[in-house]
């Protein structure tokens, strides 16, 4: 496995690996129609447009992309950043993909200079994240409107 850097041609791919994702691993968590509502936020140009405004990287395996992630400014804030489009197929997950996209992202110029980073979290990967040290935002262990756990770090800059 490797990680490199999110290319303008990798938009179908990624979008591919995120709607299988969502359809298998968050489908025990989520209804259907969310999830399909969730799929039409997913598509090769919300992808792009992400990209656009984010450091995001790929997940490859012999040349397969397997997974992904991104991190961005936080409303565009310079101390502060967000996490997201982190997702990885179902028969990679627990194989350390996950691990790699988090360790990447924790090394990106976006993390090192925020005090503070946000990960918007599905119920699916909640614990995932609090293993990275990510804990509920203002202590609020509960889902918000859009059915997603607000978690943060703080960091010394």
């Amino acid at each position: 496995m490797n990680i490199r850097r999110f290319k303008e041609s990798d938009a179908e791919a990624v979008s591919a690996v995120v709607i299988k994702t969502i359809r298998i691993s968050n489908a025990k968590d989520y209804p259907a129609d969310l999830m399909e509502e969730i799929v039409e936020s997913q598509q090769p140009q919300n992808i792009l447009e992400r990209a656009g405004w984010t450091h995001f990287y790929v997940v490859e395996d012999n040349d397969d992309i397997i997974g992904c992630g991104s991190i961005g400014p936080f409303w565009g804030k310079e101390d502060e950043s967000g996490l997201f489009t982190i997702f990885v197929l179902p028969e990679y997950q627990g194989k350390g993909a996950g691990r790699l996209i988090m360790e990447t992202l924790e090394n990106d110029e976006y993390f090192l200079r925020a005090k503070r980073i946000e990960i918007p979290s599905s119920i699916t990967g909640c614990q995932f994240y609090r293993k990275f040290g990510y804990d509920y935002k203002n202590g609020i262990a509960e889902l918000d409107d859009e059915r997603l756990y607000r978690l943060e770090k703080f960091r010394e800059v």
